[in-house]
């Protein structure tokens, strides 16, 4: 796996590539110097869990034959300083489930994601804790997540 990088202003705008051509946006929000045409590398790695974790539950679901009609995700990071840096200390996901999907295995997906498959996850863990909740048809489930390896 391999990443471009290519300065595109004076500032902090990056377009980043891939092996395949395909392009995103980096910068820095105006109040650090930047021009704000993209995500910060901070928030890329908030999408690459939530995108990491969704592609986990839809193909766990799949495989189960579970309907799935919507599927949404929200995260959110808190950081801590530590030198100079300020890595993420808590990432909190929350997933919006609609369709015909049976309880057990919507739990039981988003469990296996955090604690098995989601490379971006495993990735973090080290620093931060996730947390994550599943809502199903609106309705929370009484299971909540955490795995850390801190």
């Amino acid at each position: 796996m391999k990443i471009t990088l290519d300065r595109v202003n004076e500032n902090f705008h990056f377009q980043l590539k891939n092996e395949r051509g395909h392009i995103v946006n980096v910068d820095a929000r105006p109040d650090f110097g930047g021009n704000d045409m993209g995500p910060s590398p901070m928030e890329l790695v908030l999408m690459g869990v939530a995108g990491c974790s969704g592609i986990d539950m839809i193909s766990i679901l799949k495989k189960q034959r579970q309907e799935i009609t919507s599927f949404k995700a929200e995260v959110e990071g808190e950081r801590v300083q530590v030198g100079e840096a300020k890595p993420f200390k808590d990432i909190y996901v929350v997933f919006s489930l609609e369709g015909n999907i049976k309880e057990d295995k919507a739990a039981k997906a988003a469990q296996l994601s955090f604690e098995k498959y989601c490379s971006v996850s495993k990735t973090v863990e080290p620093t931060a804790t996730i947390h994550y909740k599943v809502i199903l048809n609106g309705i929370p489930l009484t299971s909540e997540g955490g795995t850390s390896n801190k």
